[in-house]
């Protein structure tokens, strides 16, 4: 398989043409080819293969060549013309938060800083103090920006690990060998990084199941191999840890390899007043005799509690709540009925108003709101009044061809320094749903940046604020901002916040989306598309409420078309 030969070469195209300020829409094509080429299954030479018409979403005609000279050459010309001008490691600096390509560049020029140490040595040493445009906060924030790259080099994001484990198990339950297959840890429990991938099987032919792990073709390196426990490290860095179970101590070793650590803690220390005993094998009682391990839904009932849902396994409240009966009903993807956040061709995005329609409703969405770009945000094509018109018109086309389906005429509209939105009443006034989003001024104080979010709250116009903290992970940090203030706001004055279900995003966190549920904040999720496959993001989304306690209702996606009219702002 040369899916991450592919991959890798298509991203680092990306942040060569970023780091020579090139079209913002070239850089975004290669990256949104890369993310889905790393979305696929299978092998992607399967899609090249004459005679074979399967499309790559997100991969025209000339991508496709360039994919083809990669798969023969491992590089194409253009790729090969651009990275003999820049340094290797100049483009590992472009990496780096609050550094990016204008500062890589001039760090390389003035001061011929080309790699990740130059830049440690050079900050140690003062050398960049002196710089144009480098200011003491400048430094400051540069030397945070190489603390979380190092933390991003430890973990993966969900996206990553989910495509990594879905390859392993996609290839493994075909086999007669192996009887069940599920993944566990941090992944399972929806968190929006992981370290690692655990994955746990049954077969009656552990060893031979352990091979069929091992020699797989995406396995670059066998860390350890026995009959119930393996590890590789797969061809793009990533380690999946293997465990072969018996049957009949799945569930127990399921609940126990999934955690968290402090939720296992816990169930000991239940099991331990109790007089019994509980561990990855199963649950005892005192004479040893097992009392539960086929299934964890079992192991919980032994407990005297409800079943935990895995994303719900933190230690914050989940056993006390299952012990009383009083676990919420979460939300599910099941009651998803509409996607708040998707971006066409207009503005940044990939696709057509017509194929986000038809992704959007095979998805068995009632509606879709696209949200393109407002008219400040240059950088993505932001849609003026004439183009706002023609987009409309496209939409109002597109719906008549729909039965019990809605593209929503809706826009991402800036949030600017002081707060106020970039379009003006005439034009806000036609929107079906508006979004206000903060794309700048990230470097402003804490109380600047939460005035601006309560004053656009208070825009009778703005029906949910997007991603509320910046984050983008792993270059970004959330920035700081007053979350009672604005959970206070947002409830006031029936603004919904968003949790934007892009994989690099996550935000709000589970812990601030729970917070603004007990404020009684209505919580939306959006998956920010800008390619039709991004909308299978929204399943990131939904894990994300479900570990901050939601329930269908406290989510504004669940209501059908015409209740979710009744309750916007407009």
């Amino acid at each position: 398989m040369k899916n991450d030969l592919v991959i890798s070469v298509l991203r680092s195209m990306a942040d060569f043409l970023e780091l020579m300020d090139e079209n913002p829409f070239r850089i975004r094509a290669y990256r949104t080819a890369a993310d889905n080429v790393a979305a696929l299954e299978e092998d992607i030479e399967e899609y090249f293969q004459e005679g074979v018409k399967k499309k790559i979403p997100g991969v025209g005609k000339d991508l496709a060549g360039k994919i083809r000279d990669i798969l023969s050459t491992g590089t194409f010309k253009e790729y090969d013309q651009i990275r003999r001008g820049v340094p290797a490691g100049v483009l590992d600096l472009v990496r780096v938060p609050s550094v990016g390509p204008k500062k890589a560049k001039l760090f390389y020029e003035k001061l011929d800083i080309a790699s990740v140490e130059g830049l440690k040595k050079a900050i140690a040493d003062k050398r960049i103090s002196g710089l144009p445009g480098i200011k003491a906060k400048t430094v400051e924030n540069i030397r945070r920006g190489l603390e979380l790259l190092e933390k991003g080099k430890e973990r993966l994001d969900i996206l990553t690990a989910t495509s990594v484990a879905n390859k392993f198990i996609s290839a493994l339950k075909k086999r007669k060998e192996i009887a069940e297959i599920a993944v566990a840890g941090s992944l399972r429990r929806m968190k929006d990084t992981v370290r690692d991938v655990d994955i746990l099987i049954v077969s009656e032919q552990p060893k031979k199941a352990s091979r069929l792990f091992t020699g797989l073709p995406q396995v670059r390196r066998v860390v350890a191999e026995g009959p119930t426990r393996s590890s590789v490290i797969t061809t793009d860095d990533v380690q999946v840890d293997l465990r072969v179970i018996p049957k009949d101590e799945f569930g127990a070793a399921l609940l126990y390899f999934t955690g968290s650590k402090a939720h296992n803690i816990k169930l000991r220390q239940l099991a331990i007043k109790k007089g019994w005993k509980i561990s990855e094998y199963g649950l005892f009682d005192k004479q040893g005799r097992r009392l539960a391990s086929r299934a964890e839904e079992d192991i919980y009932r032994k407990l005297g509690m409800d079943f935990i849902a895995p994303e719900l396994r933190e230690d914050s409240g989940e056993i006390e709540a299952a012990s009383k009966g009083a676990l919420p009903g979460l939300v599910s993807l099941k009651n998803i009925l509409g996607d708040f956040h998707a971006h066409t061709n207009y503005s940044d995005g990939k696709n057509s108003v017509l194929e986000m329609a038809q992704k959007a409703r095979s998805l068995g969405y009632e509606y879709l709101c696209l949200t393109d770009h407002s008219v400040s945000l240059k950088v993505a094509h932001g849609l003026d009044e004439a183009r706002l018109k023609r987009k409309k018109k496209e939409i109002q086309d597109a719906n008549r061809g729909f039965k019990g389906f809605s593209v929503l005429f809706a826009t991402e509209a800036e949030i600017d320094a002081e707060g106020r939105i970039d379009y003006p009443e005439k034009i806000l006034s036609q929107f079906d749903l508006v979004i206000g989003a903060i794309h700048s001024g990230f470097k402003q104080t804490s109380q600047q940046l939460t005035r601006r979010i309560v004053r656009a709250c208070r825009n009778r116009h703005v029906d949910i604020i997007a991603h509320p903290t910046g984050k983008l992970w792993p270059t970004r940090a959330p920035y700081d901002i007053d979350f009672e203030e604005v959970f206070k706001a947002a409830a006031d004055t029936g603004t919904a916040l968003e949790i934007s279900a892009y994989p690099n995003r996550l935000d709000l966190s589970d812990v601030n989306a729970r917070r603004a549920k007990e404020y009684g904040v209505r919580l939306a999720i959006g998956t920010d598309s800008h390619d039709i496959s991004h909308l299978d993001y929204m399943a990131f989304g939904v894990g994300l409420a479900r570990r901050a306690w939601l329930t269908p209702k406290d989510v504004l996606n669940t209501l059908p078309l015409k209740e979710l009219q009744k309750q916007l702002k407009r």
